[in-house]
């Protein structure tokens, strides 16, 4: 049985890796009403590794990033 603590240790990963200045990485919350709760900005090259949490249920990337997951990758410009 896993402890609270490390509830989302197991959890897979999302990499963001910005192909162009300012690429911005949104957290999205949980809840009744979604709300942003997190906002980063990435520079061209930079990379950004994410997770899903009790409080974030959504990632939104907005500007031209290449997005990782165990499922492939894709781009936002596509």
């Amino acid at each position: 049985m896993e402890s609270p603590d490390n509830h989302y240790t197991n959890s897979d990963y999302i990499v963001i890796k910005a192909k162009d200045n300012g690429v911005q990485v949104i957290g999205l919350t949980r809840g009744r009403d979604t709300r942003f709760h997190h906002t980063e900005k990435l520079d061209k090259g930079e990379i950004m590794v994410v997770q899903f949490t009790e409080n974030t249920s959504a990632i939104k990337v907005r500007g031209k990033a290449e997005v990782m997951t165990k499922h492939g990758s894709m781009n936002t410009e596509d």
